[in-house]
């Protein structure tokens, strides 16, 4: 996903928009109608925008269901409130500053910001020179931003209070995604070194799979997850709640990929866009038959929440590059993506890295993983690049979420009391709780 002031803009300018065939009946469609007038590619391109937003905003209810599932029950409430608290504020601070930040308006640089508030369109007006209705455009920007925050709830849940968590999601989405965008689709010094990714494997999953990591290492585990005796399972509240939210999330993620195209004004892109939904799918397909036949092999028994992830890590795998593989090709990245969480899951609990519903194997594993895989298929990207990509990235956000993972736990402390976490942070934080009814009856 690009700079739109960079890449889109040709597209209606000049009314005859070049793009690669991505179908072989392709051939028999006549020269001149490939390509549609300046106003109505403008219309296709902003339709896509806006398509595409509204699905990747439909993820943040994946992420909220998907999270709701997997912890206990007494923390069902708290969860909910983190996930629309979240999209609220991402959707505030990127346009206050994220954006400005994302898309600072020049070629190779490590940080820059234009002018701010972003500014939108007046009442009817429309310049068609830009190839997109700019308010689409900062609209499916935005939904990014906030999908990177609902991966630090997940890793984060059942140990940590509201307020440090909003304060973090402030700055993660105010600052910290902003300069990781600016760097590739900003048309930073990654994107002028061959960097690619095309719909965020690293710039949006990975960065959120680094911030939940700096916070599951300084917040600590949940209590009791680990002991002398050995590791605690937790249960979640809701496995249909659970799967619920994983399907949320792979349909939104058509939104994600395929409007990542960023154009629909040709015959060409709208095949590609066709292209990029059958490779999402398979993925993310691949994942989870991938993760059912490991876990059977595993434990003897096929695991309904690596399923789930097996899933969403296949998806997240295809991510960097859903265009340019084969189906074969994404099968077998979506499928490596889907083994991931299964690897990595114990290997965290050995650790005593307290991940609750294994977002960092899913969001960072994969995300690099589908990143570093880009070259397979796409011969014009470095791998170089690609490897300098995925450290800078972790490098950064590790960096700065470390920083501010310290001082709201030097200055206001980020977990509750010890009584109101073993008690749920429904009525700690909330005194909302979730399921009254059945934790009275228990």
């Amino acid at each position: 996903m690009t700079s739109k002031l960079l890449y889109s803009a040709p597209l209606a300018l000049a009314g005859v928009l070049a793009s690669a065939p991505a179908l072989a009946q392709e051939a028999a469609v006549p020269e001149a109608v490939e390509a549609v007038s300046g106003g109505t590619a403008y219309i296709f391109n902003t339709l896509l925008f806006l398509i595409g937003g509204f699905l990747v905003m439909w993820m943040a209810a994946g992420f909220a269901m998907l999270e709701a599932g997997l912890v206990r029950s007494k923390n069902v409430s708290v969860q909910c409130l983190k996930n629309i608290g979240l999209y609220s504020i991402a959707g505030l601070m990127f346009w206050v500053i994220g954006y400005s930040i994302a898309y600072p308006g020049f070629e190779g640089g490590f940080f820059g910001i234009a002018d701010f508030p972003y500014g939108m369109q007046g009442v009817g007006e429309a310049d068609t020179g830009t190839g997109y209705s700019v308010a689409s455009d900062w609209f499916f920007q935005m939904v990014f931003c906030a999908t990177t925050a609902s991966i630090v709830s997940g890793t984060v849940a059942e140990r940590i209070k509201i307020v440090p968590f909003f304060i973090f999601v402030t700055l993660l989405t105010g600052f910290i995604y902003p300069v990781i965008v600016s760097w590739e689709w900003g048309a930073g010094w990654l994107d002028a070194m061959g960097f690619s990714d095309f719909a965020g494997s690293t710039l949006v999953h990975s960065t959120g799979g680094w911030a939940a990591l700096m916070g599951a290492l300084i917040i600590g585990p949940r209590l009791g997850r680990y002991t002398d005796k050995g590791m605690t399972v937790f249960p979640g509240s809701s496995i249909p709640l659970a799967t619920l939210g994983t399907f949320i999330l792979w349909l939104g993620w058509f939104g994600f990929n395929g409007a990542s195209q960023l154009a629909m004004g040709t015959v060409g892109d709208v095949s590609d866009v066709s292209k990029i939904f059958v490779n999402t799918n398979m993925a993310a397909a691949a994942g989870v038959v991938v993760a059912i036949i490991f876990t059977q092999l595993r434990y003897g028994k096929a695991d309904t929440t690596m399923a789930l992830n097996g899933a969403l890590a296949g998806l997240v795998a295809i991510t960097a590059e859903p265009l340019t593989p084969n189906v074969g090709m994404a099968i077998v990245i979506g499928g490596i993506g889907g083994a991931l969480p299964v690897i990595f899951v114990p290997i965290l609990d050995k650790l005593k890295i307290d991940d609750v519903v294994g977002a960092i194997p899913v969001h960072l594993i994969a995300g690099i993983w589908g990143t570093l895989a880009v070259p397979l298929t796409n011969t014009e990207v470095p791998f170089v690049a690609q490897i300098t990509g995925v450290v800078a990235t972790g490098l950064f956000v590790c960096a700065t979420s470390a920083i501010v993972w310290f001082a709201l736990k030097a200055i206001i402390g980020v977990r509750p009391s010890a009584e109101e976490e073993m008690a749920g942070l429904d009525l700690g934080e909330t005194g909302i709780e979730a399921y009254p009814e059945f934790a009275r009856a228990t």
